[in-house]
Parts: structure tokens; C-alpha cells; sequence
């Protein structure tokens, strides 16, 4: 085994597909998750396509002592690579206290708790929300940040500041903040992808939900923005790529390639594509028609931003790989596994 590593809110989207990867990578896994927005059947789905079923635990980050006892109980983790955070634009809109209280106090709890158990390395789940509405696209890691556009956003860049902070104070860790921009699909065996707690919050599954009959439109905010089809533009990578892409940052901490204590790095294809373009590309992908209405603008979002990950590619040695009909076909899959084992 390489190490230990925690991951935070590993049974999630993005955490579940990290977990695989890291674990696929060589390294032991524990996580811990509230099961706020996952279920821990997703923990059955790691072990079919790994062989490996990672340690866990049940437990709130924002709560310091359940986190002091995971350390206690699982010696010798080495990293941290942190998911536990609500994500939602439009829900952080609604609930900013929500938003500031949950995802500030597990970055606080975690941040400080390193140096005493020894964990060299932070991997921190960032967005390209931190850049605001940019000027120029494709948007490089020297733009400049901008005044958020929502709660959510302002979390990412607060705790960007505050990780900084903490290293310049002199704190024996290093950290990696990915910049990533709108992961999609879902792992290629369909034995785990997204699949949140009721109404999704986000586009995927919403769609894909809506094509196979659950949900009887998509609605899509806003056909009047400064773009080709009046829809708003993304980045959207593979959330296998992604889940890659952290692993490589990881391996780059614990094996000192660089000499950087705080480094960031923008996660994402290079390919700006519209909501209109992406629920074609599903159409495209699968052969399924997809309900969707034009509706109003929707408060806190970007109209377009998209990644220039050279950065990525030629430092961390990381490359985006699947295209983006592929990564529908991906979640249209997983989908359809949901569907057959009659969750939904």
C-alpha cells in the first residue's frame, strides 16, 4: 500500500469515483461521510469494481470530536482529500447559513487536526467558482478571483484563503487546491455515479432522470445570455478523469515532487459547452429524447466559463480523456442500473 488516506464525504459523486481511483492507485481508503446527500450502499459498489471495500465511518466533519476520533481510531492516515461540502448554487442561494456554517467548520476541524496526527497532505475540492464571471475564456489559474455570484462560490474562495493562511503561518502540511469545473457521467461499469437525495440539485442527473421518465421536464435557465444558442456555457469533464486527477495531486504532496507548500491547479476538458450542446450530446449519445423548457434566468449563475487546463497537463501531468458523449452515454448507463435494481 502506498498510505492512508481520508477522504471526506467519499460516498458522494465525486468521492466514490476517488475512492476507486485511489484505491485502483495502491492506496488504503477511509472514509467518512453523513450520508446527507449519498447512500452507503454506494460502499458496494466500490468493492465490485475494486475487490476492495474502504473502511467508514458515519460521521459529521463539522462535529471536531467525531473527527479526532477518526484520527484516533485510523492511525497513520498520511492525506486528505476533502468532498464533505454542499455544493448546490441555486440551494446556496436559498440557504447561505447552511452553506457558510457546514462547509467552513469541516475545512476549520480538518485543518487544524492535521499537524496533531501528522497528515502531510490536502487535497481541497475548489470550483471554478472562485473566478467569478470571467473576463476572458479559457480562464487560466492567474485570472484574477471575483466577488462570488453565490454562497456557494463565496465557501470555495473563503476557504482558498483560509487554507493559504494557514500554510504561510507555518503549518508542517502542504495542499493542492483543484479548480474543477462541472463534473459529469459516471464510472463505466455503471456500478456507482450520481445519485443524490431527492429533487438533483444538478444538471446530469436531472437530465437523465427526465429522459427515462421520473421527472417530466428539464428546464433549462435561460435562452438570452451572450452565447451561440443563448444557453449558459460550461466545462463539463468526466467525473472518472476528475476522481484522476486527484490522485495525481495526491501523489505529487506525499512524494515531495514539488517544492510548493501551497499549489492550485484549473480541472477541466479546455472545452466550453452550452446547456442546449450538452442535452444534444446526450440525445446524440443515447438515441433518447430529452423533455426540456426554456425558463427564467436562475440567481447566482455564470453565463459562461470554461477551463484552460495547461497548467494541469504539462505540471501535474494530468490529461482530461473521455469525450463528452461518451461521459453522457456514461450517465445514461448509470441511469438505466438504477432503474433495473428498482431505486429509481
Amino acid at each position: 500500500m502506498k498510505g492512508k488516506i481520508l477522504v471526506t464525504g467519499g460516498t458522494g459523486f465525486i468521492g466514490s469515483h476517488t475512492t476507486v481511483e485511489l484505491q485502483n492507485a495502491g492506496y488504503e481508503v477511509v472514509i467518512i461521510d453523513n450520508l446527507s446527500n449519498s447512500n452507503v450502499e454506494v460502499l458496494d459498489g466500490i468493492e465490485k469494481i475494486t475487490g476492495i471495500r474502504p473502511a467508514f465511518v458515519e460521521g459529521d466533519c463539522t462535529d471536531r470530536a467525531t473527527v479526532r476520533r477518526l484520527f484516533e481510531e485510523h492511525k497513520g492516515i498520511s492525506g486528505i482529500i476533502n468532498f464533505a461540502a454542499s455544493k448546490a448554487v441555486g440551494e446556496s442561494v436559498e440557504k447561505p447559513i447552511l452553506y457558510y456554517r457546514n462547509n467552513l467548520n469541516i475545512l476549520l476541524n480538518l485543518l487544524e487536526l492535521m499537524p496533531e496526527f501528522d497528515v502531510k497532505g490536502f487535497v481541497f475540492s475548489s470550483s471554478c467558482t472562485v473566478y467569478g464571471e470571467p473576463d476572458v475564456n479559457p480562464i487560466t489559474e492567474s485570472a484574477p478571483t471575483k466577488k462570488a455570484t453565490s454562497p456557494y462560490g463565496a465557501t470555495k474562495q473563503i476557504s482558498e484563503d483560509i487554507i493559504a493562511d494557514v500554510i504561510k503561518s507555518g503549518s508542517p502540511i502542504k495542499a493542492i487546491l483543484l479548480r474543477y469545473f462541472n463534473p459529469v457521467g459516471a464510472h463505466p461499469s455503471a456500478e456507482i455515479g450520481e445519485l443524490p437525495n431527492g429533487v438533483p440539485q444538478n444538471l446530469v442527473p436531472y437530465l437523465t432522470q427526465t429522459a427515462i421518465g421520473i421527472r417530466p421536464m428539464l428546464s433549462v435557465f435561460g435562452n438570452d445570455y451572450d452565447t451561440p444558442d443563448g444557453s449558459c456555457i460550461r466545462d463539463f469533464i468526466n467525473v472518472v478523469d476528475l476522481a484522476k486527477a486527484h490522485v495525481t495531486a495526491l501523489d505529487r504532496m506525499l512524494e515531495d515532487k514539488s517544492d510548493e507548500a501551497l499549489e492550485v491547479f484549473n480541472i477541466g476538458t479546455g472545452n466550453g459547452v452550452s446547456v442546449l450542446q450538452l442535452i444534444n450530446a446526450f440525445e446524440k449519445a443515447t438515441g433518447v429524447k430529452v423533455p426540456h423548457k426554456i425558463v427564467g434566468r436562475r440567481a447566482g449563475d455564470i453565463e459562461k466559463i470554461w477551463a484552460d487546463p495547461k497548467k494541469a497537463n504539462e505540471v501535474l501531468g494530468w490529461t482530461a480523456q473521455e469525450t463528452i458523449e461518451d461521459t453522457m452515454l456514461s450517465a445514461w448507463k448509470w441511469q438505466q442500473k438504477l432503474r433495473e435494481r428498482g431505486i429509481m
